[in-house]
């Protein structure tokens, strides 16, 4: 924790970003320069609080002060000769290319110090890439050579246009992005967080498998506002923990439920994870539109893992807890005002408003609507702390979209995009199926090394082709890429979510990874189910509404089926056979078509008869 002086200039400027974002909404400012000065502000607080070195945590150093200073002077630049600057782009003075390399330089070591090395070392090899093209000739990689470019070419692309730093990525991150960062602060202060929890309690009443339930509908509830799967299952963990454990759930099994719930949070509708409003950006569609594709495939993710949860908590023979609790409807009567805002956001959105201005609104709402109960009124001190959260919640996301714009920008000026594209279409013979087999293991091994925002970018420009030269839609497409990369986050070997809840629980990290895993696999294969064939757009309402309808009801039988064969149980423990089948039945179902329903069905049906007969069987004897 800072403090002193850097303490209240980190304060400051926390709260200054969130005032300019807000600003920005209804206010004039020039994009550019609103980009610029956004980053600039950034970067300032990424170097105060995010420190060098593990050693110095809580104190600024010499060489932070000095980063301070660079980043004013390198982002000061462009906005005082901003008439001159941007037209030298082609031609970039000495004063250009050298300031333009130190806020790269800057870029790279904010991400470093909010996620880590592997994205700056990423984009440093992408950097590598642009001015060595033609070498790669040399060492058998003639596929993606390239004639190579100088340093000034590249920080003029990178610096000095909306191709590079200041592009599509960063753009969504000052805009969208720390809009809605605001609102999930404004509304944790006023209390909607716990209410939320609270209200999934009270919903899914005391039965055995209660508590599990009661932590996927939380998921859900705080998704909607969060946006983040690491943060909404340390939100979780810290609350719903001492509720699983009193049920008889193992730390293991426990971690898992929090983060698999946890990681909903980036697809669930209206706030979605930043790459949601790449999305829309890549698209050109408005980001009610994004919603709308999104809340269907959303819906499918908490119907998998509330029944591979099921599943697990029957087996466990977990218990059910009571809890001091309200009834439901006097929880909702007493504080279900918290839900007034998210409704504010869909109607505005629909009925045509900005994003940005609906957002705004919906802020404005919910600061009105704090003072409804006198401890989480938002008065100016409290006002003024959500303002902070929300301008420090954002630092990590901006620092990767910038970064991610590096990548970007030497991707679109190599060409390397459609290089890949078409070595992935190459390899997969132009069959669909394997490009989009190739395109989830692609995004898939992204996600590995980079967060799901910077996963989904870099897919959006190299992956994305790929399937669409295949014929695949360009919404599908981006679709399957965003929910891969956000699946990228409970997929061994590196999955942030379950590591976060296992630190939660006491459980084992590799443990907790795979269950976790476990419980979200049926998920993983909806991406596929609107990607092999054009009826399985109907889940993205893309489609006539019967199709809607049939594919949405297919998919979720297959996904019970999918349930029902790895997760093992449906009234008692399922056997090998009944598995085997109900797996079966269940895969066929994720492929639309007449064909493949009719066999699946009648597949998944045999084997509900045969667990109903040894039920019936054994309750007779």
């Amino acid at each position: 924790m800072l403090r002193g002086v850097p303490g209240q200039l980190a304060v400051t400027i926390a709260v200054g970003l969130s005032a300019y974002a807000l600003y920005w909404v209804i206010g004039i400012v020039q994009p550019q320069i609103y980009r610029i000065t956004f980053l600039l502000a950034v970067l300032l607080l990424t170097f105060l609080l995010y420190p060098i070195s593990r050693e110095s945590r809580s104190q600024v150093t010499a060489v932070d002060w000095m980063l301070l200073g660079a980043s004013v002077v390198a982002l000061a630049w462009p906005v005082i000769d901003f008439e001159q600057f941007v037209y030298r782009a082609a031609t970039p003075n000495v004063i250009d290319v050298g300031l333009g390399t130190i806020t790269i330089i800057l870029v790279l070591e904010a991400t470093r110090r909010t996620v880590g090395w592997i994205l700056p070392v990423t984009a440093i090899v992408f950097l590598a890439y642009g001015y060595l093209g033609p070498l790669l000739g040399f060492v058998g990689l003639d596929l993606i050579a390239h004639r190579g470019y100088p340093l000034d070419r590249l920080v003029g692309t990178l610096y000095m246009t909306l191709e590079g730093i200041f592009g599509v990525p960063l753009d969504v991150a000052a805009t969208y992005i720390v809009l809605f960062t605001i609102y999930g602060a404004i509304l944790r202060y006023s209390g909607a967080g716990q209410f939320f929890i609270n209200w999934a309690m009270a919903a899914m009443g005391r039965s055995s498998s209660g508590p599990g339930r009661t932590v996927v509908l939380s998921g859900f509830l705080l998704g909607t506002v969060s946006g983040s799967g690491v943060a909404t299952t340390v939100t979780l963990g810290a609350v719903a923990w001492p509720l699983l454990r009193r049920a008889g759930y193992p730390p293991e099994a426990g971690a898992g439920i929090l983060s698999a719930s946890g990681i909903g949070a980036i697809m669930a509708p209206p706030t979605l994870g930043a790459a949601a409003f790449l999305i829309a950006e890549f698209l050109n569609i408005s980001y009610l539109q994004v919603i709308m594709m999104a809340s269907i495939p959303a819906l499918l993710y908490y119907f998998s893992i509330l029944l591979m949860i099921e599943a697990d908590s029957r087996r466990m023979g977990t218990r059910a807890v009571d809890t001091d609790l309200p009834t439901l409807r006097t929880l909702t009567y007493q504080s279900g005002y918290h839900f007034v805002s998210l409704i504010v956001i869909v109607v505005l959105l629909v009925n045509g408003m900005t994003p940005f201005r609906a957002v705004f609104s919906a802020i404005a709402v919910a600061v009105v609507l704090s003072f409804l109960r006198t401890e989480y009124a938002l008065k100016p001190t409290r006002f003024i702390a959500a303002l902070e959260s929300g301008g420090r919640g954002v630092l990590a996301v901006a620092a990767t979209t910038a970064t991610a714009g590096i990548i970007v920008g030497i991707v679109t000026l190599t060409g390397l995009g459609l290089k890949i594209a078409g070595i992935i279409v190459a390899l997969a013979s132009g069959s669909v199926f394997f490009t989009v087999a190739y395109a989830a293991l692609a995004v898939w091994i992204l996600g590995l090394a980079v967060p799901v925002t910077a996963s989904y970018i870099i897919a959006a420009v190299m992956v994305a082709p790929a399937l669409t030269l295949v014929g695949v839609p360009e919404v599908a497409a981006h679709m399957f890429i965003f929910y891969y990369a956000v699946l990228s986050e409970v997929s061994p070997p590196t999955a942030l979510s379950p590591f976060a809840a296992a630190a939660i629980t006491g459980g084992n990290p590799f443990r907790t990874m795979m269950l976790t895993w476990k419980y979200t696999l049926p998920a993983f294969l909806v991406p596929f189910t609107f990607t092999l064939n054009p009826e399985g757009l109907g889940i993205l309402l893309q489609a006539p509404w019967p199709d809607v309808v049939r594919t949405t009801l297919t998919t979720m039988t297959g996904i019970a089926a999918l349930a029902m064969g790895l997760g093992g149980w449906l009234l008692i423990e399922t056997n090998w056979t009944e598995r085997v089948l109900a797996t079966s039945g269940g895969l066929l179902l994720f492929y639309p078509g007449p064909a493949t329903d009719i066999v699946g069905v009648l597949v998944v049906a045999l084997a509900v008869a045969m667990h109903l007969t040894r039920c019936q069987n054994r309750t007779t004897n």
